[in-house]
């Protein structure tokens, strides 16, 4: 809570906290809230709005143009955040509500990460649909490594959300304890996302040296989409977002509850509402299901069976050191055969 509270005007034995309050008194001032403020009412009402409304344009879109996991992940991660700045709406109107203030922790802390899983999901697709061969890893190896890795960080969050949530007044330790939690889930997330946008620029780099000096490569007319490359900007517009969203958290956490960076609020807004915000708008907006087609279901199962008609290998499984084995031919081995063209593939 914050340290600058007249103790000598209040009666022997009390403290303000959120089991001794239940509003905004003499007693009970907004400025021991944990927060230190009520929160803006115009403000929050934008950002859940906002939020709400870009949750509903990305599940729409997701289920029409069959773009499920990157949908469902972005949609959830939007659902999380309106909640969270619902909560924060009623704060506004009670400072002291408690019930408000656990929803508006937890929601807030974990929307963004399920927003995250969607983006990792579109570096396997750009690759299959780019080029496999000049990837450092295979593509299905991406989802594998980064999506659990950020669900690790999504339970940690949860675990030190759920634990501040449930401190209570003579609790201050158990807070610290869920901060500290908060703080590791957060540290691993930008850890995770730097990994992600080192991997993805790479890739990126390395694909644009290539089509420029051979344009006809496969792949390269895919490149050259106006559609796709408004795509890439926004992913990559997303990701500026998120990660700066991620790097305010730590500093933010960092001083403890009550801080004097977590008690200003246009901080908040800027660096973690506005952040998050726009990187969800920018997934949504730019939805792959219009404007990167190649990671819809239906066309996933349609490219894997031309692959495999083109030489029996899983498009997949090429990565880098790959190069030359499609000309190889089809392979015979029963494992081989026994899929067959078409019959598409289980996945993200």
């Amino acid at each position: 809570m914050a340290d600058n509270i007249d103790l000598s005007s209040l009666p022997p034995g009390f403290y303000p906290t959120y089991e001794t309050c239940s509003s905004i008194s003499q007693l009970c001032p907004v400025q021991a809230t944990t927060l230190g403020y009520s929160p803006n009412l115009g403000v929050n009402m934008f950002v859940a709005i906002g939020f709400g409304l870009f949750g509903i344009i990305t599940l729409a879109t997701g289920l029409w143009k069959r773009t499920w996991g990157f949908s469902l992940a972005v949609a959830a991660g939007c659902i999380l955040e309106c909640v969270g700045y619902v909560g924060r709406v009623l704060l506004s109107e009670n400072a002291w509500n408690g019930d408000a203030f656990k929803m508006q922790i937890v929601a807030i802390v974990l929307g963004p990460t399920l927003v995250c899983i969607g983006l990792y999901l579109t570096l396997r697709h750009i690759v299959i649909s780019l080029n496999p061969e000049l990837s450092r890893l295979t593509p299905r190896l991406y989802p594998m490594f980064f999506v659990p890795a950020d669900v690790s960080c999504l339970v940690i969050q949860a675990i030190g959300g759920g634990v501040a949530a449930a401190a209570g007044r003579d609790n201050y330790d158990i807070l610290k304890h869920g901060n500290r939690i908060i703080m590791v889930g957060i540290v691993l997330q930008v850890l995770v996302l730097g990994a992600f946008g080192g991997l993805a620029g790479d890739y990126l780099v390395r694909v644009g040296k290539v089509f420029r000096q051979t344009p006809e490569m496969e792949g390269g007319a895919l490149w050259k989409d106006g559609k796709f490359r408004a795509f890439l900007w926004a992913m990559g517009g997303a990701y500026v977002a998120l990660m700066i969203r991620c790097i305010y958290r730590i500093a933010e956490m960092a001083g403890g509850w009550g801080n004097h960076i977590m008690q200003h609020e246009s901080s908040f807004v800027v660096l973690e509402s506005f952040m998050v915000l726009i990187g969800c708008g920018l997934l949504a907006c730019f939805a792959p299901g219009f404007m990167f087609p190649e990671m819809s279901h239906d066309q996933r199962v349609k490219n894997m069976g031309k692959g495999r008609q083109q030489g029996g290998v899983d498009v997949e499984m090429v990565g880098a050191g790959e190069k030359g084995k499609e000309s190889a031919g089809p392979s015979t081995s029963p494992s081989d055969t026994e899929r067959r063209p078409g019959t598409g593939e289980g996945g993200f």
